[in-house]
């Protein structure tokens, strides 16, 4: 089956995001000339005036200006009057458009009045530079000679986003230009290291970036003893990350309160130096509606936000101008175009906002719970049975929910989270996915962390409340809330 292009669009604008649909109506109102933001009713009142103002200004000055010889006014001072009034609209440009032919006065723009979408354009930050221009801005300040400068640069080239130089050296050497031998290459990455900032870039393992950064701190003026960090760095780097300190303690005779304080020492040292430079804040979440609670009714209710984009209109000029019959054909079906083009586009997001409000209303009534006592309480909620209880498909369900987000009393959240299968607990309350891991969660935040709970020990925890799932499905939850085996949680004292 052929999908109509109305069709099409409206699905597209169905499963856009709030900044996806913003940036899709700026290219509309840059492409379609007939599209214009809506202005409010206080600047739809003061455009009406100001339209009628320069009616009445044009009508004036296309008035004859005949000096009457009368006696009612043998001065004249209305004809001179209108004059001035007529001189004063003109402003600045009145001698200039005094001798034009052929064409009408216009009143010459005001130059108060910004372009909303060159402010914009003003306005957004510009694109970051990322880590491999950084480094190369930071290598030509540091003076060496023509053929390491070349040599650097081409390792640059290698260093990943962690700031890693991940390269094996053999392949490193097949693919360096002629001129760059093995020797520059190791005396180039020496100077990257030495000189680079932050301290730790172009390491090629954990190991290596965090003795850098050890031997620059030790070199620092009233810098601590690092000797014990360097040590477990450099000879026991893998028991320590697999928690194995009783290993350590007796290999280095050290005891575990040293090991432990250089285990928190080592956490003032990053282990992805590269990600330093680059910006890697969270990207700006613009929720597509806000669930508050109304206390008189005593019941959740859900407003859309639109988001930042504006709300479009059709203008009316080029309506009229579709209309009218003593323009040319062409122009005519130029401009139908685009205003069918712009309508279609109007009719697409009124039924995008509508569609998304009904979803969100089944969501409120559904998991009533939720908003009122957490996470826990979240239930099951298939998309099938939303669609079924909407009249519509089931895919219309699962575009109107994708990359939306929503402002609750309880946090902003995807609205996606709310849809998922779940479990049935053995007092028979249904409990969705996401509740059965907050559970898990909270159990393992609550254990004895000398002692902490293995897999196993987690699944009678969770079926003591109720909750029977297999080993593999704790496993596979643990992982996901990034939460490391029972080994790597102990705490020794």
């Amino acid at each position: 089956m052929k999908l109509a292009p109305r069709m099409i669009q409206s699905m597209e604008i169905l499963q856009m995001s709030a900044q996806q649909l913003e940036e899709r109506l700026d290219q509309e109102l840059g492409s379609n000339p007939t599209l214009e933001p809506k202005e409010s009713e206080s600047d739809e009142s003061s455009a009406d005036q100001q339209r009628e103002q320069e009616q009445r200004d044009s009508q004036e000055g296309e008035r004859d200006l005949v000096v009457r010889d009368d006696a009612v006014d043998p001065n004249h001072s209305d004809d001179f009057e209108r004059l001035t009034n007529i001189t004063e609209a003109m402003g600045d440009g009145w001698e200039s458009n005094a001798y034009d032919t052929g064409e009408s006065y216009r009143r010459p723009q005001n130059t108060s009045d910004r372009d909303a979408k060159l402010d914009a354009m003003a306005n957004t930050a510009a694109r970051p530079k990322s880590l491999t221009e950084q480094l190369l801005d930071q290598w030509r300040l540091i003076e060496t000679d023509a053929e390491s400068r070349r040599a650097g640069e081409f390792l640059i080239e290698f260093i990943d986003e962690d700031g890693y130089l991940r390269t094996d050296r053999q392949t490193l050497l097949d693919q360096a230009p002629p001129t760059v031998i093995a020797t520059l290459l190791d005396q180039a990455l020496e100077q990257l290291q030495q000189c680079l900032e932050p301290v730790g870039l172009a390491a090629r393992d954990l190991r290596e970036c965090w003795l850098l950064q050890i031997d620059a701190r030790s070199k620092m003026p009233g810098a601590p003893d690092l000797s014990v960090e360097r040590l477990l760095v450099s000879d026991h780097l893998e028991n320590l990350g697999m928690n194995r300190l009783p290993l350590i303690a007796k290999a280095t005779n050290l005891s575990l309160e040293q090991i432990n304080h250089a285990k928190h020492s080592l956490r003032q040292f990053p282990a992805h130096p590269g990600r330093q430079l680059v910006d890697d804040a969270p990207r700006a979440i613009t929720p597509d509606a806000i669930i508050e609670y109304e206390e008189e009714e005593v019941r959740y209710v859900a407003t859309l936000t639109n988001g930042h984009y504006p709300s479009l209109q059709i203008n009316r000029q080029y309506q009229k101008m579709a209309r009218d019959r003593t323009v040319d054909r062409k122009t005519r079906d130029f401009v139908g175009n685009n205003i069918r083009t712009a309508r279609w586009l109007l009719d697409a997001i009124e039924q995008r906002n509508s569609t998304l409000l009904r979803v969100i209303n089944v969501v409120i009534e559904a998991q009533r719970d939720f908003f009122d006592e957490g996470p826990g309480a979240l239930r099951p909620l298939p998309m099938t049975g939303v669609a079924d209880q909407l009249g519509i498909h089931v895919a219309t369900v699962s575009r109107a929910v994708n990359e939306k987000y929503i402002q609750t009393p309880r946090g902003i959240f995807p609205l996606r989270m709310f849809f998922s299968g779940g479990t049935e607990t053995d007092s028979g309350d249904a409990m969705s996915w996401t509740a059965v891991q907050t559970k898990l969660e909270s159990i393992i935040q609550e254990e004895d962390k000398s002692n902490p709970y293995n897999d196993d020990q987690l699944v009678d925890q969770l079926k003591e409340h109720g909750i029977e799932i297999a080993r593999r499905t704790v496993a596979k939850y643990r992982k996901q809330l990034n939460i490391p085996p029972a080994r790597q949680r102990k705490q020794y004292e």
